[in-house]
């Protein structure tokens, strides 16, 4: 379970990272700054994107397009619970830009744990397809 939420958690900060409604974000700082700071944007805009590779190919490869559909579905049904019962109010657009964050980080969360999971239920290892 630590390992999920070391995943979870670091999915969550590349997304975050990358943009949230706050001023601390990649996206508004390269606005600002592009033009006077582009050697420092393009590095971090790839070391950004390596996280994005490996986080969306270890995600495709273990649950795929549809698993990946069929998680958030499940994450924005159960914000749609916690509405429908007083427990969450969507008032603020800063809110729900929050809610996408953590329910994208939960998609890519689980994606990059399905191997391990899929191993703990069934007891048999994924493994990669080595020619040898």
């Amino acid at each position: 379970m630590t390992g999920f939420l070391w995943r979870l958690v670091a999915a969550f900060g590349l997304l975050s990272a990358t943009f949230n409604p706050t001023d601390w974000n990649y996206v508004t700082w390269v606005q600002e700054n592009f033009t006077g700071q582009m050697p420092l944007a393009v590095l971090l805009g790839l070391l950004l994107s390596v996280g994005y590779i490996i986080y969306l190919r270890a995600t495709l490869r273990s649950i795929g397009g549809f698993g990946m559909f069929m998680v958030l579905a499940i994450a924005a049904s159960a914000v749609w619970v916690l509405y429908d019962y007083g427990l969450l109010a969507l008032r603020d657009t800063s809110q729900m830009v929050w809610l996408a964050l953590a329910a994208l980080a939960f998609v890519l969360g689980i994606g990059l744990s399905w191997s391990h999971v899929r191993r703990r239920l069934s007891g048999q290892a994924d493994m990669d397809d080595v020619d040898e």
